[in-house]
């Protein structure tokens, strides 16, 4: 672990001033992260020859904005004027560290909360996974940890330091073969959704020992993929009554009475049909009149999918339509909440901060919602609208790679994974009932796809899923940092699943 001291003044000067040097150049700026202060961590992109292109990373600033960044940026401007023949894919990030934080190499702690500029550099690197990376100046141990390290559970990536005041890119770098990390994304991208829910039905949806929404979606799956016989284990207890599956009444505890509705209609069984339109009728009082609103949605955004697809799923079953009056009213209450003017959703009412999953929740809701109305209730025109604006607002923010963010609308705020899987299903779900337009949003859901799979290993470590987040009065900084995770996660794979078999059809 290295230090430097610089007095702050020195770096604001010299990151403006490397700012103001490499705005003249015409690569591609991504934000890739945020330091421990919320300072913007940015990488330039130029692109190579073709599509194909190996990728080369170059890296300064490893101790602050010193001359490495600004001899990154010298280099990344020459390599830019080389018009044609390209050899390479150059991704630059000049100032990987910029308030001279002490950095570790793999990180440890929770990431972005802990070590944040290191588990920025060292994810994104690895979801990267360039052939070489090149690092200018002082490495804090970054290349031999790249080079001897599976970066983000993905593969080793060749590294060493430069001196780019000796030689340039095209001279230091001979030969350009494939890393591990390279070789098994190409491994991944070659997965079809169906090949790749089958390979995470082996690891996600084993246990329903608790009906959560969390083990729902990947038990939903399983069922997709036929595998009726080891669901039905699962759910005997619940069936035949030892067994109360609406015993712990929470909003995750009704959402995952969805899975008793797929396995009704699967089945045709009528005790799972009738345990589905009991834990719906939280909405009505003891006299089957209409709550104000669903009594266990908390104030969160969640509200929209823990609460609301499991009416609309009760009313088709049985065709009661006052299950679709509840729906319809609770969607109205719930946004008084938590819409925002912009069309993003606040988690909940005390904070303003556009969280991902608080906004994949409604995203997904709505669409599971809409699969169940009928086309003539007076509020089906209201939720399409509502559901369609939200898909538009959220098409401007996928970045770069087809993530959606742990703060949505925050530049740097992590690309979160189980966000991403939720928001491309629903559009996925829109696009194929008409209900958008397939050439417009066609290549987010293609984009979002890519992310997920690249992100997901053989044995469903996932990269980035965003810890849960229950707790009241957050601020958007405390959204910022929660905690990442990398490895598995039953939250994230069973919505990557819900995604893979959606898309084959299932």
């Amino acid at each position: 672990m290295q230090r430097l001291h610089v007095p702050a003044r020195l770096v604001v000067f010299m990151a403006a001033a490397l700012v103001a040097r490499s705005s003249v150049l015409a690569a591609e700026r991504w934000t890739i992260g945020l330091a421990a202060n919320g300072s913007p961590i940015d990488a330039l992109v130029v692109p190579g020859a073709s599509a194909t292109s190996p990728t080369v990373l170059l890296v300064g600033g490893i101790a602050g904005s010193d001359r490495s960044a600004d001899a990154v940026v010298r280099e990344v401007a020459r390599f830019e004027a080389i018009s044609q023949n390209r050899r390479f894919r150059l991704l630059a990030v000049p100032v990987a560290n910029p308030d001279a934080q002490p950095l570790q190499f793999p990180p440890t702690g929770a990431a972005y909360r802990e070590h944040a500029e290191s588990h920025v550099l060292w994810r994104w690197i690895g979801t990267h996974a360039p052939a070489l990376v090149l690092i200018v100046g002082p490495d804090a141990g970054l290349a031999d940890a790249l080079s001897t390290n599976a970066v983000a559970d993905i593969g080793s990536i060749p590294a060493r330091r430069v001196d780019l005041a000796v030689k340039t890119l095209d001279t230091i770098i001979e030969t350009i073969e494939p890393s591990a990390a390279h070789q098994e994304l190409e491994r991944r991208r070659m997965q079809s959704p169906r090949a790749f829910a089958d390979q995470l039905a082996g690891v996600y949806g084993h246990d329903f020992s608790q009906p959560t929404y969390i083990a729902a979606m990947a038990i939903i799956s399983r069922l997709r993929l036929g595998e009726r016989a080891g669901v039905a284990q699962l759910l005997a207890p619940y069936l035949d009554g030892t067994r109360d599956s609406f015993a712990r009444p929470s909003q995750s505890s009704l959402a995952a009475h969805m899975l008793l509705t797929e396995y009704a209609r699967r089945t045709g069984d009528e005790r799972a049909k009738n345990l589905v339109v009991r834990a719906a009728g939280s909405g009505f009082t003891d006299a089957g009149e209409l709550r104000e609103f669903m009594p266990l949605h908390g104030g969160w955004s969640d509200s929209l999918f823990m609460d609301v697809p499991i009416l609309a799923q009760a009313g088709a079953l049985t065709g009661d339509r006052r299950f679709f009056d509840m729906a319809a009213r609770h969607v109205a209450f719930m946004q008084q909440i938590v819409l925002r003017a912009d069309g993003l959703y606040r988690h909940q009412a005390s904070t303003d901060a556009a969280w991902g999953r608080g906004n994949g929740f409604p995203a997904l809701g709505l669409a599971l919602t809409l699969s169940e109305f009928p086309a003539d209730h007076p509020a089906y025109a209201r939720l399409l609208a509502s559901f369609r604006q939200h898909m538009a607002v959220l098409a401007r923010f996928q970045d770069e790679n087809g993530m959606w963010r742990n703060v949505i609308d925050r530049p740097g705020s992590y690309a979160e994974y189980s966000a991403t899987a939720m928001i491309g299903t629903a559009m996925l779900r829109g696009i194929r009932r008409g209900w958008l337009n397939a050439p417009r949003y066609q290549p987010l859901v293609d984009r979002a796809w890519q992310a997920i799979r690249l992100r997901t290993s053989a044995d469903g470590r996932l990269v980035d899923v965003c810890e849960s987040t229950g707790t009241r009065g957050l601020t958007d900084d405390d959204y910022l940092r929660r905690i990442a995770i990398l490895g598995r996660d039953d939250r994230g794979g069973g919505m990557a699943m819900l995604f893979a078999t959606e898309l084959a059809g299932l």
